[in-house]
């Protein structure tokens, strides 16, 4: 019995979301939406999951032209393909299979998101993830930052042969993820092999999110979750056990909520309409910057 409380239980699966297209370059589905019940996924605002997805050799440049963000973070997971970055804050990176770029807005950035020139010209499987991480009131109008996270520093953890956690975010197995964070924030990538299992320890009264990439897992013996499913967890309990028959790999989001009302609009996510009317009227006025030709 006193095993069955500590772990948090499935709350909802949402199993199917239709595919739409960002730009010309990615075909999302995207699971959370700052239109949903913000307080249920928060930190978390939005999961875009884009691909898997084959796209033939191109010269174009396909992917999302200028535009702005302000109030929360933009993080892009890269697990096949490449996508090239550019804002107006002066960052640019190119992100590859095991990369993630960590971009927080905060005050306002315009950039720009492109499928890598080496990868379009070859074409290939496109496989991404980009989450939208809120911040705090008190830190929506700070400067802009960015982080540029090589697959070569995210720790990896080996789950007793049964497969691995790569630690994005916050600590696992007493590794701690390259991610730096305004609010507590665990972000894991998991690969079970086929018979592969683990208990996965997480914070109580925290919102906890499983997204399955490929395959299927078995959730605490009780809920199946598929590949491009998405399981919401309730905020008791402390443990998560994952099980796979034929192999499986997953992003699990948890997050201390961030109790402040939250509005959006677009780009724009900030606490309250006032907030929101400034950041369309400062993009405007190019107050967010510009960015030059390429």
């Amino acid at each position: 019995m006193n095993e069955l409380s500590n772990m948090k239980s499935v709350t909802n699966v949402i199993r199917s979301r239709p595919v739409h297209w960002v730009g010309d370059g990615f075909p999302v589905r995207q699971m959370i939406s700052p239109g949903d019940a913000p307080q249920a996924t928060s930190p978390f605002l939005l999961l875009d999951y884009a691909g898997p997805h084959d796209f033939p050799p191109s010269n174009a440049r396909r992917g999302v032209g200028e535009h702005p963000h302000r109030g929360f973070e933009t993080v892009t997971l890269a697990y096949q393909g490449q996508v090239d970055h550019r804002d107006s804050a002066g960052h640019a990176g190119s992100i590859r299979p095991g990369d993630v770029q960590w971009m927080t807005a905060a005050s306002g950035v315009v950039h720009e998101e492109f499928h890598g020139l080496d990868y379009a010209r070859q074409g290939g499987t496109f496989e991404m993830v980009q989450l939208w991480v809120n911040l705090p009131a008190a830190h929506k109008m700070d400067e802009p930052r960015y982080q540029a996270l090589a697959k070569e520093t995210i720790p990896v953890v080996d789950l007793a042969n049964s497969g691995t956690l790569r630690v994005i975010a916050g600590e696992a197995f007493g590794k701690e993820g390259p991610a730096q964070t305004f609010t507590p924030i665990n972000l894991w990538d998991v690969t079970l092999e086929a018979g592969g299992e683990t208990t996965l320890a997480l914070p109580r009264h925290s919102n906890t999110l499983l997204l399955v990439r490929s395959g299927v897992l078995r959730v605490n013996d009780t809920d199946s979750v598929a590949a491009a499913e998405l399981a919401h967890f309730e905020h008791g309990g402390t443990e998560i056990h994952l099980a796979s028959e034929e192999g499986a790999e997953a992003l699990l989001l948890n997050g201390q909520p961030i109790d402040e009302p939250v509005v959006s609009h677009g780009p724009f996510v900030m606490n309250s309409d006032e907030e929101i009317r400034q950041a369309i009227r400062d993009h405007e006025n190019g107050h967010m910057g510009r960015l030059e030709p390429a």
